[in-house]
């Protein structure tokens, strides 16, 4: 069996409509500098707060991506 190693990094997405959202937009902006993404799992979420009500919503996204040496 072929061994294999990923790493993982931490994004923070937002967006004015949801968490659902916020969260897509931390891996579609992954997806163009990472390649061979794997797994995004939501560790956090929150929202932004203006004069009582919410402005925005953000998710907190650990995207794990295959590590490749320099082929």
């Amino acid at each position: 069996m072929v061994e294999s190693v990923y790493k993982v990094v931490e994004l923070v997405g937002t967006s004015t409509e949801s968490w659902e959202r916020a969260a897509s937009a931390a891996v579609e902006r992954a997806s163009k500098s990472l390649r061979d993404l794997r797994v995004a799992e939501i560790s956090e979420l929150d929202m932004v707060l203006e004069d009582g009500g919410v402005t925005a919503f953000r998710a907190k996204v650990k995207v794990s991506f295959k590590y490749h040496d320099n082929e």
